[in-house]
C-alpha cells in the first residue's frame, strides 16, 4: 500500500507548485487508506529522552505543521513524529511564492516564515489522538511580532505538555527576523532557563516531558560552545542539529534558485549538517543524546549521520526527491550494518566516527 501510495502521487505532486504539493500531500494523508505500522526488527529500538523508541527514523517539523496527520506518518514506519512549528497565535507567514525545488541538486529553499493555524487548532487535535500511542513531538516556535518571544515559548511549553512525547524548542528558523538571536548566550540561558522551570512547574499534572532545542547549523564554533554550555546547565533533554542553512554551497547546480531568500535543506545542507553534529557531539560529552537533520537522503547518510553522533534522525527534504521507500531503505541499511559489524544495538555506532569528522577540513 505504501508503494503504491508513492509511485501513484509522488510524480503528479512534483509536478505541481511546491508549496500547493505539499498542502496536497497533508490532504492525501487524512484520508488514504493506510495499514497499521509495519513492526520494527528489536536491533533499531532505542531508548532516548526516556522515550522508548521503535526505530531511530523520524520526520523532522515543517511537513505536519498544524498535526493534522501524525498518526498517518507513524503509520508509514517512522518510529516518531514532530509536528509544527507551532505557534501561540495563527500567522499567514511570509508572501508566496516562499518555497522552492532545486532539482538538480536534491535541495530544498523555504521562507515560509512560521505559517501556522496557532496553538489551538493543533492542541485540539493532539487532545484527540492522544491515546492513539507512537511518539509524537511538538516544535513550538514564536509569534513574529510577539512583544515577549520568550514568554511565547514558556506559553507553548505549558500548554502542550501533557500531550506531547517531546517539546523541541525552535530559535534555528532562519525565516522570523530576530529569531536567531535567541541563540545568543545571554538570551539563550533565559530562555532555556524559563522554558525548564515551566517543565517542571506543571510536570505534577502534565507527567515528565523532555525539552529538546533545535539549532542552527550556521553556528560558529565559538557560538556552539556557548549554546552547548548552557544547554547542558539548564539541563535540557537533547538537541536536534540543525536547522536549515542560509548559506549556499558553491558547486549547487541551480544557482538561478539558489539565489532565492531562505533556509536550504536537503543533500546541499549535508556536509555543514554533519560536521556540526559532531562537533555538538564531542562538545555535550554523552551528557543528553542527539538528534541529526539535514540532507539524509539514502541508507548511506542516515547511518553516517548516526556515526556523527545522532541517536535518533529525521527526515523531509530527502522524501521529496527519493519519496517514502527511503525509510525502509534506511531501516534496512542499519539492519544490515548492524549484521556486518556483529552488533545487536545501534548504540555502538552512535558518535562513534564524530572525532574523525571533527578532524576533517571545514565543508563548503
Amino acid at each position: 500500500m505504501i508503494g503504491f501510495f508513492d509511485r501513484l502521487a509522488r510524480p503528479f505532486l512534483h509536478a505541481l507548485d511546491p508549496e500547493d504539493a505539499h498542502g496536497l500531500a497533508v490532504k492525501m494523508l487524512k484520508f488514504a487508506p493506510l495499514p497499521p505500522a509495519p513492526r520494527d526488527d528489536k536491533r533499531l529500538a532505542l531508548r532516548v529522552f526516556g522515550l522508548n523508541v521503535p526505530n531511530p527514523v523520524g520526520i523532522a517539523a515543517g511537513f505536519d505543521k498544524n498535526a493534522e496527520v501524525p498518526d498517518a506518518l507513524l503509520r508509514f514506519g517512522f518510529g516518531f513524529v514532530e509536528v509544527g512549528t507551532i505557534t501561540p497565535l495563527p500567522q499567514p507567514g511570509n508572501p508566496r511564492p516562499r518555497l522552492f525545488r532545486l532539482d538538480a541538486d536534491h535541495g530544498v529553499i523555504n521562507r515560509l516564515g512560521f505559517n501556522s493555524q496557532g496553538a489551538d487548532a493543533a492542541l485540539k487535535r493532539l487532545v484527540v489522538r492522544a491515546a492513539a500511542g507512537g511518539i509524537v513531538g511538538i516544535n513550538v516556535g514564536a509569534n513574529k511580532d510577539s512583544p515577549d518571544r520568550v514568554a511565547d515559548y514558556v506559553q507553548l511549553i505549558e500548554r502542550f505538555a501533557a500531550v506531547a512525547s517531546y517539546v523541541t524548542v525552535n530559535i534555528s528558523s532562519p525565516n522570523t527576523p530576530g529569531l536567531r538571536n535567541l541563540q545568543q548566550a545571554s538570551v539563550l540561558d533565559d530562555l532555556l532557563a524559563r522554558v525548564v522551570d515551566a517543565r517542571e512547574r506543571i510536570a505534577p499534572n502534565a507527567g515528565p516531558t523532555p525539552v529538546l532545542l533545535k539549532i542552527a547549523p550556521d553556528l560558529s564554533l565559538g557560538d556552539l560552545d556557548d549554546v552547548v554550555g548552557i544547554a547542558r546547565s539548564r539541563r535540557v533533554d537533547g538537541m536536534i542539529v540543525g536547522n536549515t542553512t542560509v548559506a549556499r554551497p558553491p558547486n549547487l547546480l541551480e544557482t538561478a534558485i539558489a539565489k532565492e531568500a531562505g533556509g536550504l535543506s536537503g543533500r546541499p545542507l549535508y556536509p555543514l549538517a554533519n560536521r556540526m553534529l559532531a562537533e555538538t557531539y564531542v562538545r555535550v560529552e554523552d551528557v543528553f543524546p542527539l538528534v541529526g537533520a539535514g540532507g539524509i537522503d539514502s541508507g548511506a547518510t542516515a547511518l553516517a549521520k548516526i556515526r556523527a553522533g545522532a541517536s535518533l534522525i529525521q527526515v523531509y527534504s530527502g522524501l521529496v526527491f527519493r519519496g517514502l521507500g527511503l525509510i525502509a531503505e534506511i531501516k534496512n541499511a542499519l539492519l544490515e550494518a548492524l549484521e556486518d559489524d556483529g552488533q545487536d544495538s545501534l548504540k555502538e555506532f552512535i558518535g562513534a566516527d564524530a572525532a574523525a569528522v571533527t578532524a576533517e577540513p571545514w565543508p563548503k
